[in-house]
């Protein structure tokens, strides 16, 4: 009675239910006598899509066990694939479809594995099967190609595109939106082109998504123009489209544009997503608008998003910390009934671009204590830099044996952050070393860019030169990044030819339009070189309104050369363009005390006084048995522990130094006061405090890293020269511009820096 066709109308009501809804049996005749294997591929296939595959299974292994014609068919196996739930439940089916001869007769079946292997990630298994099929329709290549995109396989599916285009496939809407995307991943823009001719000559630049996709891709890549041509030709457009545009003027640096665009999503009548205000958020807080942050707070606020989704939640934080408003970026945290570790990266680099390094490193340790989250690849990259300013090497050693352990050390971007940490503390070999056991280094800029800087501020600046050499024989094109390290370098070491060459090729055989950064590398390299004179007529002559960066190198070249009459006119422009930076007021101080002004002097402090402005106090950290302690310059607010002990070692220090030629340099000292006072207020500066607590505290010959957060005096530097000589140890001291390495009485910065 098996083999009999059984009535519609006699299934079980709960399988009826099951068909219906399925649309298996909407046109059905209730009288219809169903043949049993079309029953059995009917229920298959509904159960399949029900995501019921373990209905669906069962059938299956009923319909293995009879004999013809009622054993499975080429309709049998497609839905069942789809609908497996693991990898190897797809390769069982693949097993049993081969061994039945049902695979290589039907492009469904053989598609549907494509689609499952692809899902779990098997591209391999994927691609064998797909080279297998015997005929390959479009939905089989689209499958392979979505596939691949999915798995961040981007040049084997632009291989792929390749291959169908010359086995003459034409391919549809789905085509070219699965492969535009990849010529994002791979900054291919020739690609993009081609692929937006290839949509218009087939017909498909009038569909949405395919618009969709070029306007998103175009943006990625940086090509407004295109994306704006493909925007203003669309028919029609939907959220997807105005995020896109909005995204790309945004990641583009051209934010009006991009908040313009937002008031005309809202005036066409469609409603911004959380998408849409993570775009709009970062916008307004490269524009620096403060009121427009707290627009969109508000806005977030109404729609429920600050309670209700942490995509918006850390959007908000962002923008306050890019604005500069740390304490209201706490607490928008501070609210969020829900924080996951993105959450926590974002407070911890809002507190890095606000200069806040120890605050970043309790943010972290809250998150780990409190929280009991794990930290995920951005957390390391966030906290690292915190350890490198501070120059905590033993902490970040620590992170480092963590990124081994969860295997983030493999990163790209965790390694440069491992580079650079190595270098700024002091341990260049290391970094080195760190850099060349990279893998896949050659396929970023960032590592390179990374070892280059730190070979530049150690003052290796032939080393970073031949680096760069390097990158280019690799094949590695440079970017901004590269040649801000590189003039860097050059400025550190006095290249000033090389400096002018690298310049000039920036802009000629790369095509890199110089930032701001460029022009204040080459400003600091002129006016370090004593070339004040031209470094001012450069300024004149830059394409771009110089910014305070430009006008602050030249005012400290000034400082160093005394050029008192040139330093009023970069600090004139300085007060004007950030009047609250009150480093450039005790730069122009320290310039009139040093030729003896003091007229001057009591006019800048006047402003200063005047404006509410407080003094940058110097400090010096040194790490000792894992504990870091930081001395300030002059009378301390709270004596060190060992504050007599320090003492009695600088008075035994500045006699033998004394004894074998040291001469204090009194030019140094910013105060107008009597020659002992002098003596005592040079000996007590900062980084001399924390050498002698180094040398009490370390056993003999130990080298010294000390971390400085001004730049060294001319006293200073002169008389660490002669401690590491007395004391026959290597002393590293690492100021607010380069190290300075200090052995046998010499310094690696060769008195230039």
């Amino acid at each position: 009675k098996e083999h009999q066709p059984m009535p519609a109308a006699a299934l079980p009501r709960g399988v009826q239910a099951v068909l219906v809804t399925s649309g298996q049996l909407r046109n059905l005749d209730p009288q219809l006598q169903v043949p049993p294997l079309l029953l059995a591929n009917t229920l298959i296939a509904a159960f399949s899509r029900a995501a019921l595959p373990r209905l669906a299974f069962p059938l299956l292994r009923h319909l293995l066990r009879r004999a013809r014609p009622f054993r499975p068919d080429a309709f049998t196996f497609p839905p069942l694939i789809r609908a497996a739930p693991a990898h190897a439940s797809a390769a069982q089916l693949h097993a049993c479809a081969l061994r039945l001869g049902l695979l290589r007769p039907c492009v469904f079946a053989s598609g549907s594995l494509v689609h499952a292997y692809l899902r779990f990630g098997r591209v391999e298994e994927a691609s064998t099967v797909f080279d297998e099929m015997p005929l390959r329709d479009l939905p089989a290549w689209n499958a392979m190609l979505s596939g691949l995109c999915r798995n961040d396989r981007a040049a084997e599916a632009v291989r792929l595109f390749r291959r169908m285009a010359g086995e003459g496939v034409a391919g549809d809407a789905v085509t070219v939106s699965s492969v535009l995307p990849m010529c994002a991943l791979l900054g291919d823009w020739v690609l993009a082109l081609v692929m937006h001719v290839y949509a218009v000559k087939h017909g498909l630049d009038k569909e949405l998504f395919v618009c969709n996709a070029m306007v998103d891709v175009y943006g990625k890549l940086g090509m407004l123009e295109e994306a704006r041509r493909v925007f203003d030709g669309m028919e029609r457009r939907d959220l997807v489209t105005w995020n896109s545009i909005i995204s790309g003027y945004e990641q583009g640096g051209q934010v009006a544009a991009a908040v313009k665009m937002f008031r005309g999503m809202r005036d066409s009548g469609v409603s911004p997503d959380v998408l849409t205000l993570v775009s709009l958020a970062s916008a307004v807080a490269q524009c620096g608008d403060d009121r427009g942050g707290k627009s969109v707070h508000c806005y977030v606020m109404r729609r429920g998003w600050d309670l209700g989704d942490i995509i918006a939640g850390n959007a908000v934080v962002d923008m306050y910390a890019k604005l500069s408003k740390i304490e209201a970026a706490q607490r928008m945290f501070d609210t969020m009934p829900v924080r996951d570790p993105v959450s926590w990266n974002t407070l911890i680099t809002g507190y890095m671009q606000n200069g806040l390094a120890n605050e970043a490193i309790e943010a972290y340790g809250h998150m780990q204590k409190h929280e009991g989250l794990k930290p995920i690849q951005g957390t390391i990259v966030s906290v690292l830099p915190a350890y490198s300013q501070l120059g905590a090497l033993q902490q970040g050693m620590r992170m480092h044996a963590l990124s081994v352990k969860t295997g983030f050390n493999l990163d790209v971007y965790v390694g440069t952050c491992m580079v650079d940490l190595y270098a700024k503390c002091g341990k260049l070999t290391d970094a080195m070393l760190f850099f060349e056991k990279m893998p896949k280094r050659s396929r970023s800029t960032g590592p390179w860019n990374a070892i280059m800087a730190g070979l530049g501020v150690h003052g290796h600046a032939a080393e970073a030169l031949s680096v760069f050499s390097r990158m280019q024989q690799e094949g590695v094109n440079p970017d901004h990044v590269t040649f801000v390290s590189l003039l860097a370098a050059c400025s550190h070491a006095g290249l000033v030819d090389q400096g002018r060459s690298f310049f000039d090729m920036m802009r000629i055989t790369y095509g890199i339009i110089p930032l701001a950064k460029h022009y204040a590398c080459m400003v600091d390299m002129l006016g370090r070189a004593g070339q004040l004179q031209e470094a001012f007529d450069f300024i004149h002559n830059m394409p771009i309104k110089p910014d305070s960066a430009v006008w602050g190198a030249l005012l400290g070249a000034c400082r160093i050369h005394g050029d008192v009459e040139m330093g009023k006119v970069a600090s004139q422009n300085l007060f004007e363009l950030d009047p609250e930076n009150v480093g450039y007021y005790v730069l122009m101080s320290n310039m009139y005390a040093k030729v003896g002004k003091w007229d001057g002097v009591d006019e800048v402090r006047s402003l200063v006084r005047h404006q509410n402005l407080q003094k940058t106090p110097g400090w010096s950290s040194i790490e000792v048995k894992r504990s870091v302690n930081v001395f300030y310059s002059g009378n301390q607010t709270e004596p060190h522990p060992q504050h007599e002990e320090i003492q009695a070692e600088l008075q035994n220090l500045l006699a033998k130094m004394r004894s074998i030629g040291y001469v204090p340099d009194y030019s140094f000292v910013l105060q107008d006061v009597e020659e002992d006072e002098k003596q005592h207020i040079l000996n007590n500066h900062s980084e001399r405090l924390a050498i002698a607590f180094g040398i009490i505290n370390t056993p003999s010959r130990t080298p010294l890293h000390i971390y400085k957060n001004l730049r060294v005096c001319g006293d200073c530097h002169n008389a660490t020269k002669y401690i590491s000589k007395i004391t026959e140890r290597e002393i590293i001291v690492r100021d607010s511009n380069r190290f300075h390495h200090f052995k046998h009485g010499h310094c690696s910065c060769g008195d230039f820096w």
